[in-house]
C-alpha cells in the first residue's frame, strides 16, 4: 500500500498540481494585496473617502464607531466591505485565469484533420473490374 501511494504521489500530474496550488496561493495573496492596498483606496476616495474594508452593518444595535471597535466588543456584524474586496479578488483572479487558459489554448497544437477517403472508382473502372473478374473465373 505504501508503494502504491509513493507511485501515485510521484506521478507528474500530482506534482504539477501541488506546484499549481502553491503558486496559486501566492498569486491569491498578491491579488488580495493589489485589491486592498492599490485598487480600493483610490476607488474609496472617488466615492467620498470610503474605506471599503471598514464597511459593516451592526446587528447588535449598539452603534460602534468602527469595525475594529465592534469586533473588540464582540458585537455581531455583517462585514460587506470585506466581502466586496473578496469579490474584487475573485473577479481579478478569474480574469487572469481566463486569459491564461485562452493563451494556452492558442498555443496548443491543433490535431490535423483525418486524411480524406480515397475516391470511389468511376463507373467505367467498376465495369472493367467486373469484366476482369469474369475473365478470371472463366479459366
Amino acid at each position: 500500500m505504501l508503494k502504491e501511494f509513493k507511485e501515485f504521489a510521484m506521478k507528474g500530474n500530482v506534482l504539477d498540481m501541488a506546484i499549481g496550488v502553491i503558486i496559486g496561493g501566492a498569486f491569491g495573496k498578491i491579488v488580495s494585496s493589489l485589491v486592498s492596498d492599490v485598487l480600493m483606496p483610490p476607488l474609496g476616495l472617488l466615492m467620498g473617502k470610503v474605506d471599503f474594508s471598514s464597511l459593516f452593518i451592526d446587528l447588535s444595535r449598539t452603534s460602534p464607531p468602527s469595525l475594529a471597535a465592534a469586533k473588540a466588543a464582540g458585537a455581531p456584524t455583517l462585514n460587506y466591505g470585506v466581502f466586496l474586496q473578496s469579490v474584487f479578488d475573485f473577479v481579478i483572479i478569474a480574469f487572469v485565469i481566463f486569459m491564461l487558459v485562452k493563451q494556452v489554448n492558442r498555443f496548443k497544437k491543433e490535431t490535423p484533420p483525418p486524411p480524406p477517403a480515397p475516391p470511389e472508382p468511376s463507373n467505367e473502372e467498376k465495369l472493367l473490374m467486373e469484366i476482369r473478374d469474369l475473365l478470371k473465373n472463366r479459366k
